[in-house]
C-alpha cells in the first residue's frame, strides 16, 4: 500500500516494491513547455534566431550590429579552432561596447584575466620586451592595490 506524508515542507512518499518497478504516468510542467513551438538559439534549419531571449537584447542594443556580425561569424565559422577567422569582427564588437561602459560595464576580474590572457600571447609569441609575464602581472596587482616596494638596502660583499 503506497502513501504520501506531509513533514513540514518535505513530502515523503511510500511505494510498495510493486509500485516501485511500474514506470511512472506522471507528466511534468517543463515537457508541455517543449511542444510550445518556442525556438532556442539556433533554429531547426541551422540559422541563428535573433529573437531569442537568451542573447538578453544583445542583437539589438546599440552594438546590435556588432554583436549579430561576430556571432554569426562564429556561428558558421569552419576554422580551427572554431572562431579564429572572426577575431576582427569580436574586435569591432568590443570597440563598440567600450563606447557603452553604463550598458556593458565591465568587472575588475576581466580586465585582470584580459591583462594575463594579454601577457601569455606576448610571451607565446615571444615579443614580450618588458620581462616575464609573471612580473608584469605581480607590478600591475601592486599597482591595483598600492603596495610600496621596501627599497634594497646594501650589497652582498
Amino acid at each position: 500500500m503506497s502513501y504520501c506524508k506531509d513533514e513540514g515542507k518535505d513530502k515523503v512518499i511510500f511505494v510498495t516494491e510493486k509500485d516501485h518497478n511500474t514506470p511512472s504516468t506522471a507528466k511534468l510542467d517543463w515537457e508541455d513547455e517543449e511542444n510550445d513551438d518556442q525556438p532556442g538559439l539556433i533554429l531547426n534549419d541551422g540559422s541563428i534566431n535573433w529573437d531569442c531571449p537568451c542573447l538578453g537584447g544583445m542583437a539589438s542594443g546599440p552594438c546590435g550590429i556588432e554583436f549579430r556580425e561576430a556571432f554569426s561569424c562564429f556561428h558558421y565559422s569552419k576554422e580551427e579552432p572554431k572562431g579564429t577567422d572572426c577575431l576582427d569582427q569580436f574586435r569591432g564588437m568590443q570597440a563598440c561596447m567600450q563606447q557603452y561602459p553604463t550598458l556593458y560595464p565591465t568587472s575588475q576580474d576581466e580586465k585582470e584575466e584580459d591583462l594575463v590572457a594579454a601577457v601569455d600571447d606576448l610571451e607565446k609569441d615571444g615579443t614580450s620586451s618588458a620581462g616575464s609575464g609573471s612580473e608584469i602581472v605581480d607590478n600591475k596587482a601592486k599597482e591595483d592595490i598600492n603596495i610600496e616596494q621596501p627599497e634594497k638596502t646594501g650589497s652582498a660583499s
